[in-house]
C-alpha cells in the first residue's frame, strides 16, 4: 500500500480509504444457544450474508478503487508475516486471555500464517479439526475497532468480553503493520487499553468505548456517545488525552439510553451531506431521554437538550434532519431498529444504507435525494450508464436480509482511515 496516510476530519468528506471485514466462517458456527452471548440476536445464513456484504464492498470499490477498500483479515495476515517476535507476543496474549493449555499454544505457534490468521478470527483450526475458542462474529463491524480523529488513531476498547479478541487483533495490526508504523514514530496513536490501566471511576465504571459511539464531524469537534457500550469515565479519560495532545478542541458527550435498540449513537443518527443528517426523531430532534454536553479545554461544559439544538447552535444553523420512518410511529421505531439511521457517506450527498426501510427511503426522496438499489447500481456500472464519480445526491440501498440481523448497518461495517478534508 502506497501513500500511507491517516486523516479524517468529517463524516462526509470523500472517502478515500476504509477497512472492512467480509463475514467469516466463524459466523456460520454460532448456535442458537450461544448467539446472545456472542452479541447476535439470531443465527444467520452465512452464504447469503457474504453475498450481501460482497455487494456492499462492490459499491465501495466502485467509488474508492479496489486497492483502497482494505480487508482486515488481509491486514492481519500481512502483520503476521511482517514480524515474528510480535506475532509470538500476540499468540501468548491471546492464549493467556483464552486460558489455552500449552499444547494449543504450541499448535498456534506451528501453524502457517494463513491458517493462524483464520484461527485467530474464527476460533477453528481446520487442519486439526479442533475448536480452540469462540469466534468473533462482530468483527464485521470494523467501525468499532478504531477511530481516526484528524491525523490520530484511537484504538478502542469493547465493552463486552465477546469482542475482546477483536481488540487484541486490532492493536496488533496498528502496532505491527508497516502501513501504520509512522503513527507510532510520530506519537499519533491513543490506545485506550493503556488508559484502562487507570483504576475504575468512583462510580465503578471501567474504560470502554466502541467506534460506533465516536464521530469526527468537524476538525474541531469529536462526538462521543455515552451509551450501553461507552462509559462516561472512558469519555473523560479520552477527552483529557485528546486535549493534552492538542488533537481536537471540543469533545461532545451525547447521552443516550443504555439499551440494545440504541447501543451506539450511529444507530440514532449519521450525517449524509453538509446540511443533512438522517436521525431518529424522538431522541435526536425532540431530545427525549437524551442530552448533550460540550467539553472544551480549560472551560466549563456547555449543555444542550438535544443533538438538534447542539448542531444548530455550534455546527450548522441550516442543518436539516431527515427522519427515520419519515418521523411517524410505529414506522420510525421499526426502521430505527433496522438501521434506517445508520448510513456510511461515500462523499457529500452520496451514502449507502439497507434496502429494508421504505419510509426512511421516502423521507430521503422528499428531501431531494434519488434512491437506487445496489443491484441496479451495479448493472449501471457494468453497462456504462453509471459513472461513480458523477453520482450526486443519491442513496444506494444494499440487500440486507441477513446483514441486518447482525444488528449493525453500513456505518458499522466501515472503519474510515482517510477522507478528503473538508
Amino acid at each position: 500500500m502506497q501513500n500511507n496516510k491517516v486523516q479524517v476530519n468529517s463524516e462526509i468528506g470523500k472517502l478515500k480509504r476504509v477497512i472492512t471485514h467480509r463475514p467469516d466462517d466463524g459466523i456460520g458456527r454460532i448456535s442458537p444457544k450461544h448467539a446472545e452471548e456472542l452479541l447476535f440476536d439470531d443465527i444467520v445464513h452465512l452464504p447469503k450474508m457474504q453475498e450481501e456484504h460482497d455487494v456492499f464492498t462492490r459499491i465501495l470499490k466502485s467509488f474508492l478503487g479496489e486497492e483502497h477498500v482494505l480487508e482486515v483479515s488481509q491486514l492481519l495476515l500481512e502483520s503476521l508475516d511482517y514480524n515474528q517476535e510480535k506475532k509470538e507476543f500476540l499468540i501468548q496474549k491471546i492464549a493467556n486471555y483464552e486460558e489455552l493449555p500449552d499444547r494449543d499454544i504450541q499448535l498456534l505457534l506451528s501453524l502457517p500464517n494463513t491458517e493462524l490468521r483464520d484461527v485467530l478470527i474464527t476460533g477453528y483450526c481446520i487442519s486439526k479439526d479442533v475448536i480452540l475458542f469462540d469466534p468473533i462474529p462482530n468483527f464485521i463491524f470494523t467501525r468499532d475497532i478504531a477511530v481516526t480523529v484528524n491525523d490520530h488513531v484511537i484504538i478502542t476498547r469493547a465493552a463486552k468480553e465477546a469482542r475482546h479478541r477483536e481488540n487484541f487483533l486490532t492493536r496488533f495490526i496498528f502496532w505491527t503493520h508497516p502501513y501504520f508504523e509512522y503513527l507510532h514514530q510520530e506519537d499519533k496513536v491513543i490506545n485506550l487499553n493503556d488508559i484502562n490501566a487507570f483504576p475504575p471511576s468512583k462510580k465503578g465504571e471501567h474504560v470502554s468505548i466502541e467506534g460506533g459511539d465516536v464521530m469526527t464531524i468537524h476538525e474541531n469537534y469529536l462526538l462521543v456517545g455515552c451509551s450501553e457500550r461507552t462509559t462516561e469515565y472512558a469519555i473523560h479519560l479520552l477527552k483529557e488525552a485528546l486535549f493534552e495532545k492538542g488533537v481536537i478542541e471540543n469533545v461532545v458527550q451525547i447521552n443516550i439510553p443504555s439499551a440494545r435498540s440504541c447501543m451506539h449513537i450511529d444507530t440514532l443518527f449519521t450525517q449524509v451531506d453538509v446540511n443533512d443528517i438522517v436521525a431518529y426523531k424522538p431522541f435526536i430532534v425532540d431530545g427525549n431521554a437524551s442530552s448533550v454536553v460540550v467539553h472544551r479545554k480549560g472551560k466549563s461544559p456547555q449543555n444542550y437538550n438535544s443533538v438538534k439544538d447542539f448542531f444548530v447552535a455550534e455546527i450548522n444553523p441550516n442543518i436539516n434532519f431527515i427522519l427515520s420512518g419519515n418521523g411517524q410511529s410505529p414506522y420510525q421505531e421499526r426502521e430505527q431498529w433496522t438501521d434506517g439511521c445508520n448510513l456510511v457517506t461515500i462523499k457529500p450527498g452520496v451514502a449507502i444504507t439497507y434496502d429494508r426501510n421504505p419510509r426512511t427511503e421516502q423521507a430521503f426522496q422528499l428531501a431531494g435525494y434519488q434512491t437506487i438499489h445496489a443491484y441496479d447500481f451495479i448493472k449501471g456500472l457494468e453497462n456504462g450508464t453509471i459513472d461513480p464519480q458523477k453520482v450526486e445526491k443519491t442513496i444506494i440501498n444494499i440487500p440486507s436480509g441477513e446483514l441486518s440481523r447482525a444488528r449493525g448497518g453500513s456505518h458499522c461495517m466501515t472503519c474510515p482511515i482517510e477522507r478528503e478534508l473538508l
